[in-house]
């Protein structure tokens, strides 16, 4: 276990993908405080811990105690996150989650991929 400190403040977080994301629970978003947090990692093995690391997102920010507004940028698009979305809509507005979804697409030499802007 890490010592206890005070939250740190950032930005932009990205989330650890694959067996990685398995470290990141509820304790992690209590000390982790950021305005945006990217979750990337289109693969099976993000699959599996998808839904316990979304879940801890919405545990942690409750210890928050801030009115802070944070965004969820996925990378990929996932049935674990459409579940997880819309089981846990109504408790992501309480919280001040918003998921950022983006139907844009970037072209760059002889690839196209989806991606979002984001401004600070």
């Amino acid at each position: 276990a890490a010592p206890q400190g005070p939250p740190v403040y950032v930005d932009l977080a990205y989330l650890p993908g694959s067996w990685s994301a398995r470290t990141v629970d509820e304790e992690f978003f209590r000390r982790i405080r950021s305005l945006c947090y990217v979750v990337s990692g289109d693969d099976h093995l993000k699959e599996g811990v998808l839904r316990p690391l979304l879940d801890a997102l919405l545990a942690g920010k409750h210890h928050w105690g801030l009115d802070i507004q944070v965004t969820l940028i996925p990378t990929f698009d996932s049935l674990v996150m459409h579940e997880w979305y819309q089981e846990t809509h109504e408790r992501q507005q309480e919280l001040g989650i918003t998921v950022l979804g983006s139907n844009s697409t970037v072209a760059m030499q002889d690839e196209t991929f989806p991606a979002c802007k984001v401004e600070f």
